[in-house]
């Protein structure tokens, strides 16, 4: 398996960097108060990590998975505690705001069209939390409201 990883290693390296450069501005672009968690380009190939107001991570995830897209939180429903992940809190993020993460790692098995469900699902998931939400200012409910008529 090593040497065939070693075999492959900068190509797929180039691959993974490509989906996750193709799924990170997407996902910025399409969501009002979102926001990349860590360094924008200094980050692993395929790694994609992201912030959401006013939203939970957990609600995140689960309603994720009901649209069959798969992503991690460090929130209570993996870590089985209700702190935030400590590495986002030493990053310099509030509780509320480590609370609404959302983590892609991408592999092997990661194709370009997982990426393209990924941006398809995620804004429509992220907009109907929000409107749940009671921390949900009114003026973006105002915009996915006027998005919607």
């Amino acid at each position: 398996a090593a040497e065939i990883m070693k075999s492959v290693i900068n190509e797929e390296a180039s691959r993974l960097k490509d989906l996750r450069d193709r799924l990170i501005p997407s996902v910025l672009e399409a969501i009002p108060k979102s926001y990349l968690n860590g360094h924008p380009e200094k980050r692993l190939h395929n790694n994609a990590h992201f912030r959401f107001d006013y939203i939970e991570g957990e609600s995140l995830i689960l309603s994720l998975r009901d649209a069959n897209v798969s992503g991690a939180t460090g929130s209570a429903c993996s870590s089985k505690t209700l702190e935030p992940s400590h590495t986002l809190i030493s990053m310099g993020l509030l509780h509320e705001e480590a609370h609404g993460s959302l983590l892609f790692s991408l592999g092997r098995n990661s194709k370009e069209s997982d990426i393209g469900r990924a941006i398809e699902v995620l804004p429509g998931v992220v907009r109907r939390l929000r409107k749940l939400s009671p921390l949900t200012p009114s003026y973006l409910l105002k915009e996915y409201n006027e998005v919607n008529k």
